[in-house]
């Protein structure tokens, strides 16, 4: 309906009582006399009927009652006037196209997801001696703080090396036990590895070592194929081997910014797994404590429950008692550091109290005579060579590489994790892809003088950075002191009691049993906690490697169902506000009663592009279904902020979407495409279908101011028509 042709040529006043100009108006707009302009100035009446740019300039007034009065015809131009008074919303454009080509898209792409820091970006427009130089600070941080440090620093770096150091020999000792390697390859793999790391390493409070978690986890791996104590040569030079692959595979992942794959390790599968491997070492050491020679070589818990038992006519009370009084001393000294944090320095050099009181004690009563086991002989010298041990064999490699695969990850997320916790104190950022590289070159050197796997362990980090560490130097000072230790002092440790390393290795167990994060996680998030329990009873009664696997897993279905079932709702106005939220977090929205509001949150792929069909139709559905209802349901919006990208698939969900509501009757308006997808929907020519550009607006105010006063021009022309 063309309204010009009922317009007269003069001006007119228009003295409808439906037109009541607000005080807002009068402020907007000039004195009356503007209000005389002829129906020739209106030149948006040729606007198509439903085009929401001409809705846009229209206010909140009732046409249907200007057509009631019979003032629709002559007097449209005064009316436009009058309606302008009222302008609450004004048309933003919506950007369609980036102008990038595709290679641009995809090289900014790319570079998004491998350097999302961008490490690189001060060398922009800078010469090519720069650009290198910078390149080669970022891969060898050394070259970055060197130049700079002064004495003012050494001096703190020395005092957390040497208190370190204090926490490196009865761990080194200990964890070896653990994996069941002779006790100075755990001395040697404190000497090397700390010095590669300090030259390449980023984090200023990362202290190198070996690990418990991963010590038992790669000595039940290696031992299902070679036995530690049939073969030991060959048990060794295994755990060689695995390590020098667990630094090729850490390496590959920092190199190609593949950092994101340890990020499938989630909180809840670190802190389940940490635990059941606490309690399963925990198990372990009362072979220890009880003076046994074998326990078994299983991980469960089951069987070492089975193993403690069958052996129990080997127990020595002797050994208990002495294990007993270690073990309450050092639990002494942790709980001291609670109640006095002044005395944290007593808990640090409380293990190697309890080392040399326990090497002294056996000297004095011969313990051996009395079924007290002690470490034996320690040779003094520094890392022997051992690039020529490594097995390449076929018939290892199965065996080597299920070791080093997951131990990589296991060493890499503490490391990493650790790293970022105690930066943050700091406030530095720790760039996870440097720390891969800096790990995987510690554990490939290592490897190649008699080190097995190393990476950052919590316990002594958290002492290096409280002793007040500036830099990596204190790691450099751990490794002259170790150094020291290997050649003038491994033989005093022969007399080591067993005992007292079982109580050490105990102790620090205990801590990585969180009881307190696993209950925050069930108040918090029970699917998190049931990934959590799973890792954690996996571990304790079935392996390591099942209980990691089946946390994993569930960690990774738990993704995929966020992927495949995205979160979809309906919006309402806040009222007093131009705000759209939930209508379930808000039951006190304003419902449009003609217009569906629904937020898509989410990618739309062809994982979930189905679903995302059927939870749109269903919502037409149940819309329509709503009783007591006056009209029917007229209009559509979906608000795409949240969609940041769509594949094709996505796209025809789109138009199988359209196609089912244009046989209702129902219109679809889209607000907020991000550019990637509105770009794809202009190509794909379904903003065309669903009516062009003025379709899609910028926020869902607009698209709902449009939406109203397309339903109020359709009643004034179907009133009119009457």
């Amino acid at each position: 309906m063309d309204l010009r042709s009922k317009q007269p040529t003069t001006t007119a006043t228009c003295q409808s009582p439906c037109i009541v100009p607000s005080p807002h108006s009068m402020q907007l707009f000039p004195p009356p006399n503007f209000f005389a302009l002829s129906v020739a100035e209106t030149a948006f009446i040729n606007l198509p009927r439903l085009s929401p740019r001409l809705y846009l300039l229209l206010g909140d007034c009732a046409l249907s009652s200007c057509a009631s009065q019979g003032c629709l015809g002559d007097r449209v131009g005064d009316h436009r006037l009058a309606v302008m008074g009222t302008l609450d919303v004004q048309r933003n454009k919506v950007n369609f196209s980036s102008g990038r080509t595709f290679l641009s898209s995809f090289r900014d792409g790319l570079k998004e997801t491998l350097l999302p820091d961008d490490p690189f970006r001060y060398l922009k427009g800078k010469s090519a001696c720069t650009v290198a130089w910078g390149y080669l600070k970022y891969f060898v941080p050394i070259l970055e703080w060197a130049p700079r440090y002064t004495f003012a620093k050494f001096r703190f770096d020395l005092l957390a090396g040497i208190t370190i150091t204090s926490v490196a020999i009865p761990q080194g000792i200990s964890y070896a036990r653990l994996a069941n390697l002779p006790p100075i390859i755990g001395l040697y793999s404190s000497f090397i590895p700390p010095l590669v790391y300090a030259v390449f390493g980023s984090s200023t409070n990362l202290a190198v070592g070996t690990v418990a978690g991963a010590s038992l986890f790669m000595g039940s791996v290696i031992g299902t194929a070679v036995s530690a104590t049939a073969d030991p040569q060959l048990y060794i030079h295994l755990f060689f081997t695995a390590a020098f692959f667990t630094g090729i595979i850490e390496a590959a992942l920092g190199i190609f910014r593949l950092g994101i794959l340890v990020d499938f390790l989630s909180r809840s599968t670190i802190t389940g797994f940490m635990g059941g491997t606490a309690v399963i070492v925990i198990m372990q050491q009362f072979k220890g404590f009880l003076g046994l020679k074998h326990l078994t070589t299983k991980t469960d818990v089951v069987s070492a429950v089975r193993a403690l038992l069958a052996n129990r006519n080997q127990w020595r009370w002797e050994s208990a008692a002495l294990g007993l009084c270690f073990f309450g001393f050092l639990l002494f000294c942790k709980h001291l550091r609670t109640r006095v944090p002044k005395l944290f320095w007593l808990s640090v050099i409380s293990p190697l109290l309890v080392v040399v009181s326990g090497c002294v004690f056996a000297y004095l009563v011969k313990a051996e005579d009395h079924g007290i086991q002690i470490v034996g002989p320690l040779n003094k010298g520094l890392n022997p060579v051992s690039i020529t041990d490594l097995k390449f064999q076929s018939n290892y490699i199965g065996t080597i590489m299920k070791a080093s695969l997951i131990s990589a990850f296991l060493a890499l997320s503490e490391g990493i994790a650790v790293g970022r916790s105690l930066g943050m104190l700091k406030n530095e950022q720790i760039d996870g892809n440097k720390e891969m590289i800096a790990f995987g070159l510690m554990n490939i050197v290592g490897s190649c003088f008699s080190c097995y796997l190393t990476t950052g362990p919590f316990s002594k980090s958290a002492v290096n950075y409280h002793a007040g560490c500036k830099t990596s130097m204190s790691n450099v000072v751990m490794s002259i002191c170790m150094m020291l230790v290997l050649l003038f002092l491994a033989p005093l440790f022969r007399y080591t009691p067993l005992v007292a390393l079982s109580a050490i290795i105990a102790v620090a167990m205990i801590g990585l049993i969180e009881y307190e994060e696993a209950y925050r996680l069930f108040k918090v998030d029970k699917f998190d906690f049931l990934i959590c329990m799973s890792a954690f009873f996996g571990v304790i009664f079935y392996s390591m490697t099942v209980g990691l696997l089946i946390s994993v897993c569930l960690a990774v279905v738990r993704s995929l169902l966020y992927i495949a079932r995205p979160s979809t709702c309906k919006l309402g106005s806040i009222r007093g506000t131009e705000m759209y939220y939930d209508v379930e977090q808000y039951p006190d929205s304003y419902v449009h009663p003609d217009i569906l509001i629904l937020n898509l949150g989410s990618p739309i792929y062809y994982a979930n592009a189905g679903y995302l069909k059927e939870r749109i139709l269903r919502w037409v559905e149940e819309e329509e279904n709503i009783k007591k209802k006056d009209t029917d349901l007229q209009y559509v919006i979906l608000d795409m902020g949240g969609v940041t990208s769509i594949d094709n698939t996505g796209i025809g969900m789109l138009f199988d979407v359209h196609k089912n509501l244009g046989r209702k009757g129902i219109k679809i308006a889209l607000t907020n495409p991000r550019l990637e997808v509105a770009e794809k929907l202009m190509l794909s020519r379904y903003i065309e279908l669903i009516g062009g550009e003025d379709w899609v607006f910028l926020s869902v105010k607009e698209a709902v101011a449009a939406c109203r006063f397309s339903l109020r021009e359709l009643r004034c022309e179907e009133e009119s028509s009457l």
